[in-house]
């Protein structure tokens, strides 16, 4: 893989790149011609023109998809440097596919006010290998008790759209419907970490059978599903926009595609390691598999896979969430919640949804890039993300391999932290590329000249 540093800088548009022999959204190969950080042709194999001063990237049996978009990630900084930073938050980010992803609001300080959004916004900016778009705080320091700065936080240089307390759940309804009405003036998205703190006190795992086995605290699939049907009713009544982050059980697919049957304004994301994993895997009291909210049973992964590929659920999240060793490596009680898994997205999605036959690749590239482009508000005239690939769009693109099958390799990951509960797992596909405004964040081994 070229070095970051070889590459040109992805905060400037590129120069001119031709790649050869590309399957856009897995179809037919195809040429495509970048200039100047936008798409000029999409042509028939050879029938771009590439004089000199075109970089000329070999494609051939490379899938084409836009360049991924995630709404969930913890970078962690500021305050918490030691398990990830923007850079290397986004480095990673880079080696997943990743064009954007929208930074979580649980850093210390908390992002509840416009200038630590903007600090988060501008870091991304200096040091990002893609672009960071904050998350702002719903309640001031995730305390719940009353709503942060959220239109300032609008309305700073950051320009935030989506809020959320994740990692704690606004769990006083007055103040959910408070923040659902606020941010409908300028079509924010109030993003829901769905747990009653009541029915989850000291909760470790999923609450079932190996919660029983293990003598641990269960972790009841009611706790995630009472606050999903609260809040859907909540958004119906306001008219405002409801996203429901990393949803986990069946029964909270059946209530989301109730409240969208209703034409409620309610959308909802999945995690890749919630569409692969279940809870069997604590049995081993791994730390690395404690996860918030927990690995659910193999019935809530069929549920959580059918509801990504009709649609109900609107998109894949990762809820990439770093944490330094000295708090996973440790027994299961007191290890920290998280997993990272910005670097095996993409390959995880194609081991569970495109192997399977649930997606195509046009159903991947709608559910990593478009649709969380509209959720996070990312798709309007002056946004590059979530884009076809066809001429005049930006070119935020990535080139990926679906050949290779290898495992994997926490060592050789980007991300600070290495608690990627896949370790050693073998899992299809490789990232070859991924462009940001017409220049290469990831660049393996194709360029020709």
């Amino acid at each position: 893989m070229t070095a970051a540093s070889e590459l040109p800088d992805p905060r400037v548009a590129g120069g001119t790149w031709l790649i050869r022999a590309a399957r856009p959204l897995g179809g037919a190969p195809a040429d495509i011609l970048i200039d100047s950080g936008v798409i000029r042709e999409v042509t028939r194999p050879g029938g771009a023109s590439a004089d000199g001063q075109v970089r000329v990237v070999d494609a051939d049996g490379l899938i084409a998809l836009p360049g991924l978009v995630d709404l969930h990630t913890h970078l962690r900084e500021p305050g918490r440097e030691d398990a990830e930073t923007i850079a290397s938050g986004t480095a990673a980010a880079a080696l997943g596919g990743y064009t954007v992803v929208h930074a979580m609001a649980n850093t210390e300080p908390v992002a509840d006010t416009a200038g630590v959004v903007e600090q988060v916004w501008r870091l991304g900016r200096r040091t990002g290998r893609c672009d960071v778009r904050p998350v702002g705080a719903v309640t001031a320091g995730l305390g719940g008790e009353r709503l942060a700065e959220l239109g300032t936080m609008a309305d700073c240089a950051a320009q935030v759209r989506v809020f959320s307390d994740d990692g704690r759940c606004v769990s006083d309804a007055a103040l959910m419907r408070r923040a659902l009405e606020y941010v409908k003036a300028f079509d924010g998205v109030i993003a829901q970490h769905a747990q009653d703190p009541r029915l989850t006190e000291g909760a470790q795992v999923n609450e079932g059978e190996v919660s029983a086995r293990l003598g641990l605290v269960g972790w009841p699939a009611v706790a995630e599903e009472a606050i999903i049907a609260r809040d859907c009713l909540l958004a119906a009544h306001v008219g405002s926009a409801l996203h429901v982050c990393h949803v986990t059980t069946a029964g909270s697919v059946e209530i989301i595609r109730w409240a969208k049957s209703k034409g409620w304004p309610v959308t909802a994301e999945v995690t890749p390691h919630h569409l692969l994993l279940t809870d069997e895997l604590a049995t081993g009291y791994d730390p690395v598999y404690k996860v918030n909210p927990p690995l659910r049973t193999a019935d809530d992964v069929a549920a959580l896979r059918a509801g990504l590929a009709d649609g109900t659920i609107d998109c894949v999240a990762t809820d990439h969430a770093p944490h330094a060793a000295e708090t996973k490596e440790t027994e299961w009680s007191a290890a920290s919640f998280g997993m990272t898994g910005l670097e095996t997205a993409l390959s995880v999605v194609h081991e569970a949804m495109v192997l399977t036959g649930l997606l195509d690749w046009p159903g991947v590239a709608d559910r990593m890039s478009v649709r969380p482009a509209a959720i996070g508000r990312l798709d309007g005239a002056d946004q590059a993300y979530g884009r076809p690939l066809a001429p005049g769009s930006p070119a935020n693109l990535v080139l990926y391999d679906p050949a290779p099958i290898r495992p994997v390799d926490p060592v050789a990951q980007a991300s600070r932290s290495k608690n990627t509960p896949f370790a050693g797992m073998k899992l299809p596909g490789q990232v070859v590329a991924t462009f940001l405004r017409g220049s290469p964040t990831v660049l393996e081994g194709r360029l020709t000249r």
